[in-house]
């Protein structure tokens, strides 16, 4: 517990973001508290994990990318530090975390050390694959603006392709390689941060915040939701009376989808809708991804045979309903791609709400009112970015701090 009258940082949200902050706040003895009525059950619960600058770039997003490839870069470490920070290892731990068979190797790098394979960090790459001439059309040409920017890229052709990935569809043409692209399985890692953080004896209060305190004009903390419209709330690690409001030198908002409810910020929810499915044996060794019908579909295969199917994007506000459409969808489209998967068996089906921005670029930094910060509106890029966020939010990264600052917004300047 903070000392009374320290300096508390108050983190809003829970997700791989608040809890990745607090972790790294509190590895450095400042005091934090995080306010989160279900920590790690939001759109990082959801999310797939992919840690895909390379793959995932696009001509409009050049500053997103800068973002993404610095980001990728500190994740080996984050995440071996996190892991031995929540006392994981790769042979399993009281929490039940095990990996599976041979999980978290890359191609490139030889063996994981096993805190890094307890979170089941992968780096083998992406394969962007092509079915017709537009599609190739298309690859030719991202490939072409990667290589203008000297990101590591190879052109396969379809029988590459397979040999690579032997349970593609006969119909693949061709394809990308990223070989530099990750991915990380997100429900890990939350565990891992409050695995961490109870460790390191922060407070985690398990409550809703409804609105931001002042006093003598700066943010002082947030209010509380009442026990009795939250009756699920505990306080810190475990039961108890939920106080009516957390004070603190500093609130930064972490809250996704929902922190335009707590300050003026231009965050709106998108909608993803994924699916969990589940073998005796991994499907595919590394991240296939290619646009069906018009859409991108993505499959992230996981060490102990799991394939997460991702992901719809629906502009429909708050509603996270799972429906029969977008499933259907789903699988359409990864059946188009890998005709095997109709044979595996349903895991788990879940819709989580992405933060998207106008520009598709994060707030993180301080707002315009003191005692205020940001850290959200990642979008897809919640978990790729969190150690990059950590690390602006800590005057670690003062160089990519400019393209992510809030006050590149009228409204919170």
């Amino acid at each position: 517990m903070p000392a009374k009258g320290a300096q508390v940082d108050v983190i809003v949200g829970g997700g791989v973001v608040g809890l990745s902050v607090a972790w790294r706040m509190a590895r450095e003895g400042r005091p934090v508290t995080v306010v989160d009525p279900a920590p790690g059950k939001g759109a990082s619960y959801a999310a797939a994990g992919m840690l895909a600058p390379v793959s995932e770039v696009t001509y409009t997003e050049g500053p997103l990318l800068r973002l993404g490839v610095a980001s990728l870069r500190r994740w080996p470490a984050f995440a071996a530090e996190l892991a031995a920070d929540a006392g994981f290892t790769g042979e399993g731990d009281a929490t039940g975390l095990v990996t599976g068979p041979g999980a978290g190797t890359g191609s490139g790098a030889g063996a994981a050390p096993a805190e890094v394979r307890a979170l089941d960090l992968r780096a083998d790459g992406t394969l962007d694959v092509a079915f017709g001439a537009d599609d190739m059309a298309a690859l030719g040409e991202l490939a072409a603006y990667m290589e203008k920017l000297d990101l590591p890229v190879e052109r396969l052709t379809g029988r590459e392709c397979r040999r690579l990935e032997p349970m593609l569809a006969p119909s693949v043409r061709g394809g990308l390689l990223a070989p530099g692209d990750a991915w990380v399985d997100p429900r890990r890692v939350t565990a891992a941060l409050l695995a961490a953080l109870e460790r390191l004896d922060v407070p985690v209060v398990r409550a809703r915040a409804t609105g931001l305190l002042y006093e003598g004009g700066r943010v002082a903390g947030v209010r509380l939701a009442p026990p009795s419209s939250e009756p699920e709330h505990e306080h810190e690690h475990g039961r108890g009376e939920v106080p009516g409001e957390v004070r603190g030198e500093r609130v930064v908002v972490a809250a996704g989808a929902w922190s335009s409810e707590l300050a003026e910020v231009p965050v709106r929810p998108v909608k993803g809708q994924i699916m969990r499915l589940r073998s005796p044996q991994p499907l595919l060794r590394r991240c296939v991804r290619g646009t069906v019908h018009g859409s991108s579909v993505y499959l992230v295969p996981r060490g102990d045979g799991e394939l997460v199917v991702g992901a719809t994007q629906e502009e429909m506000g708050f509603d996270t309903k799972v429906t029969a459409g977008g499933l259907y969808e789903l699988l359409r489209d990864a059946r188009e791609l890998v005709p095997g998967v109709t044979e595996l068996e349903v895991a788990d089906v879940v819709a989580g709400l992405r933060p998207g921005t106008p520009d598709n670029l994060p707030l993180i930094g301080p707002s315009g009112t003191p005692g205020l910060a940001f850290a959200t509106g990642h979008h897809r890029g919640g978990v790729l970015l969190a150690p990059l966020t950590t690390a602006i939010l800590l005057g670690e990264e003062s160089e990519l701090a400019a393209l992510c600052a809030p006050g590149r917004f009228r409204e919170i300047s």
